[in-house]
């Protein structure tokens, strides 16, 4: 039997509450001691004698309870981890909030010890705004906070905002559980932001992620999937202090391998140059032009399930590169610059892996992204449809770009074509929230 461990686990108010007992089942059948603390309206969708029974423990959502032991507080002064499921979008913002208005948020204030919050609702509420930013705070405290699976929610609709299953999250929290005691006690020694953080760093440079204690990843819609992302504008150099290059910031290629980490996927991080540092937790691969690029995007496909080529790669470079910086003449005149054809990347990796047919081990699933500005012959989207056809790619993020759209803002609006006449999904708002959409549909697509 494991090393028994003290669980708190807090039930949120949705109506996933009845799959959380499974889970409870699995953390009493591996020997922990496990204390239910429900919010008031969890206990609306499983009663209190159902947790007792499975936790063999008392159970209630009173602060005024057992008083005597001060239970508000040695609940999360003793626990080794507090797990909340389903977490709402109200607790994921209380949490957020530091509000310690029930027996539940005051444990979560005094505990020392790892939290996972695994959040379960509409997928209209897990989108917004204000619950992205509620997750952001939660996450740079230390909280890991599991992404939502993609499935069937309550009523007709089905999206992000499912709670992954029970045998899901009892795996995804195995690795706290090994280590829990040991980062109890030096947690408690007076430092609350010592929990881990979602997605430590491994890197292919061998850097050591900043903390080393074990962080569990979420078996989501992408669990067990390799995915390679690209992201940032390429540059071309045309002497020693001068490029040809584009706008991108890399920011959405970095949200989406952001999302695909918290689904499970193993990341293959392919970066050009870029505003903002990769994300923690995935494979880094360093390049600067489209022919590095290439090349990287070449290796780092063979035996990924996914690429996202988010990438702005340009679409020429210069034809010579000068050694020395090309002067200004004293004729008053300009040099003539000849360009040449970069290669299609993704054009390229699709034909290749069409040709190789079953034995090829290049991603089944490929994503290319599309930044159209519209012109008098087309819009943005016949352009888009146009693209689709010609790369030959599954999926296509096709967006309306200029000198204050998309690029350097933290903002985006996109429309995902599928090549199997799927209809077309929109996504709008933050470039994380897009981020989980486009996760979404790939999650979607590799389930079927």
């Amino acid at each position: 039997m494991a090393t028994q461990q003290r669980i708190v686990l807090g039930v949120g108010g949705g109506i996933a509450a009845y799959k959380v007992a499974s889970l409870l089942r699995l953390f009493k059948e591996a020997g922990h001691h496990v204390d239910v603390v429900p919010t008031r309206s969890a206990l609306e969708f499983v009663g209190k004698a159902t947790w007792e029974a499975l936790s063999g423990r008392p159970v209630t959502a009173d602060v005024f309870d057992a008083v005597d032991t001060v239970n508000h507080v040695r609940l999360g002064q003793e626990a080794d981890l507090v797990v909340v499921a389903p977490a709402t979008a109200d607790l994921l913002a209380r949490a957020a909030a530091g509000l310690a208005n029930d027996l539940l948020t005051n444990t979560l204030l005094a505990a020392r010890c790892p939290v996972v919050f695994a959040p379960a609702m509409h997928t209209e509420m897990w989108e917004h705004p204000a619950t992205r930013a509620n997750v952001a705070t939660l996450r740079e405290r230390g909280a890991v906070v599991v992404e939502p699976a993609v499935g069937r929610l309550t009523g007709k609709d089905s999206g992000a905002g499912r709670l992954p299953e029970p045998d899901d999250l009892f795996a995804a929290v195995a690795d706290l559980l090994a280590g829990a005691p040991g980062r109890r006690a030096s947690s408690s020694a007076g430092d609350p932001g010592t929990g881990p953080r979602d997605g430590a760093a491994t890197r292919r440079d061998g850097d050591e992620p900043a903390s080393s204690a074990p962080v569990p990843r979420a078996r989501g819609p992408l669990a067990g999937r390799t995915v390679v992302v690209t992201a940032g504008g390429t540059r071309e150099p045309l002497d020693p202090v001068r490029f040809l290059g584009n706008r991108s910031s890399g920011k959405q290629g970095i949200a989406i391998a952001r999302a695909a980490l918290a689904a499970g996927a193993k990341v293959r991080f392919v970066a050009a140059h870029m505003d903002d540092p990769a994300p923690e937790g995935v494979e880094l691969a360093a390049t600067s032009t489209a022919l590095e690029l290439r090349e990287a995007v070449n290796a780092a496909a063979e035996g990924a399930d996914v690429l996202v080529m988010a990438a702005a790669v340009a679409d020429f470079r210069p034809a010579e590169y000068a050694a020395s910086k090309i002067k200004k003449g004293d004729d008053g005149g300009a040099p003539t610059i000849e360009l040449v054809r970069n290669p299609d990347i993704l054009a390229e990796l699709v034909a290749r892996r069409n040709a190789e047919g079953q034995r090829s081990r290049l991603p089944r699933l490929v994503v290319g992204f599309a930044a159209e500005t519209g012109d008098a012959a087309a819009g943005v989207l016949e352009h888009g449809h146009a693209k689709l056809s010609r790369k030959g790619c599954e999926l296509l993020v096709v967006n309306q770009v200029g000198e204050k759209l998309v690029f350097g803002t933290d903002r985006n609006s996109v429309t995902v074509l599928s090549a199997d006449g799927s209809g077309p999904r929109r996504f709008e708002g933050t470039k994380d929230r897009v981020a989980a959409g486009i996760v979404g549909i790939i999650g979607a697509q590799l389930s079927r």
